[in-house]
């Protein structure tokens, strides 16, 4: 009986032995600390950023409509022009010569309607005379007809000088067209942007009209052509506030309204933007065109909305707390009552036990850091998950003595089998 006694208590002996080893020695798992946000009441602004360029509402490309060498020029960059002001001169001597020559064919043209109505009228009184002289028999049939004919031939050649004339005359109003060409006016009150020609230099209107000044009507007042994604452009309609930035005053914002939303859409390399015009008054002219700017356009706001940090929405639990039971971290959402489950989102609070409880909520505007919600269970106060904290860990020679020699330590608080 002695023995056996000694066997089984050495067995207890060796049990307590390899327990203890694993209790204190063994690998530990940290517990998992979540990082909460409180849900808050406050105002969101629903922003979408996009990038523009600052254009004049109105500028005209003025050019020329004749080819021909720059005589003159009447305007430079930054000059301010009035409608049918002369702004350039083309060399007028060809187009002035050619005006001379139209004007000598026109005057010889006329001469051949002249001599025209001369031989027509010859020609009617010859027939007169042979239709007189057949009723007594004086001359043949023969002869009447060829009086006939010769009549109907000075008639149509009477025709064909006076299509000559009209035919001369229109060229004539061409040479004289172009010749006043080659004054090039400023089509309206304006601010010269750019000129592109100089004096003596030869420009040629065969295949377009060449450009030789940018004319905008009134600097005053500009507009932003902003590009706007096709995924934001529902929510663009005339008359929403803009704020926009440009290098050239960093710090400090402009503001201006949607004008227009243009439904042509522009297609760069399978990416499709809109045109948005933004209006924008330009009184001190602090802004040039072509200026790059950094447009924000308010889409929605909401004051006093219950809202939630986004990363709130973007947390999902590790997949060992996950597998927990029901209700607890692992437990499923249930919508409250008025919220779509099919288009809710999904958050996590902190549950009375102390563990993340899933909850479905119905969301609304965001403005990147805050969702609002505008159904759901959670009420302001609540505290949601957004984030794990990192884990520590402990070395075996900082912990007290008698607690093992492992490079993990025991939780000290509740183990829950994470």
């Amino acid at each position: 009986m002695v023995r056996k006694a000694v066997w089984i208590i050495g067995v207890l002996a060796v049990g307590v032995a390899i327990g203890g080893y694993v209790f204190f020695g063994g690998e530990r798992k940290v517990p998992i600390r979540y990082k909460t946000a409180p849900v808050e009441r406050g105002s969101i602004i629903s922003v979408v950023n996009a990038t523009g360029t600052i254009n004049p509402v109105t500028m005209v490309q003025v050019g020329s409509q004749v080819t021909g060498m720059v005589e003159s020029l009447h305007a430079d960059f930054n000059s301010a022009v009035k409608k049918d002001q002369v702004v350039a001169r083309i060399d007028p001597f060809p187009y002035r010569a050619r005006r001379d020559q139209a004007a000598a064919s026109l005057a010889n043209a006329k001469a051949s309607v002249l001599k025209a109505k001369a031989d027509q009228s010859q020609r009617k009184r010859e027939l007169d005379r042979v239709q007189s002289l057949i009723k007594q028999q004086f001359v043949s049939q023969n002869d009447v007809d060829v009086a006939v004919t010769a009549h109907e031939g000075a008639m149509a050649q009477l025709a064909v000088a006076e299509a000559a004339v009209k035919q001369a005359q229109a060229v004539l109003e061409a040479a004289e067209l172009d010749l006043t060409y080659t004054i090039i006016r400023s089509p309206i009150d304006g601010i010269v942007i750019s000129r592109l020609v100089e004096v003596g230099q030869r420009i040629s209107a065969s295949v377009s009209i060449p450009v030789i000044f940018a004319i905008a009507q009134d600097l005053t007042k500009m507009q932003v052509d902003a590009n706007v994604s096709e995924a934001d452009i529902g929510g663009m309609t005339e008359g929403k506030e803009v704020a926009f930035t440009v290098d050239a005053y960093p710090g400090e914002r402009f503001q201006g309204r949607i004008r227009q939303v243009r439904n042509s859409p522009i297609n760069v390399q399978n990416v499709v933007t809109y045109d948005v015009v933004v209006g924008v008054e330009n009184a001190d002219l602090r802004l040039k065109p072509g200026m790059t700017a950094n447009v924000s356009i308010i889409v929605a706001r909401k004051d006093q909305a219950i809202k939630v940090p986004n990363a709130a929405l973007r947390f999902k639990p590790p997949q060992t707390a996950m597998a927990a039971p029901a209700g607890g971290a692992g437990g499923r959402p249930v919508a409250a009552s008025g919220v779509d489950s099919a288009a809710a989102k999904t958050a996590w609070k902190m549950g009375a036990s102390g563990d993340p409880e899933a909850v479905l909520l119905q969301s609304g505007i965001s403005d990147g850091s805050f969702t609002e919600v505008i159904g759901g269970s959670l009420t302001e106060g609540d505290h949601v998950v957004v984030g794990l904290e990192s884990r520590t860990t402990a070395r075996s020679d900082q912990l007290p003595p008698g607690f093992g020699g492992s490079s993990h330590s025991r939780p000290r608080g509740r183990d829950r089998g994470l």
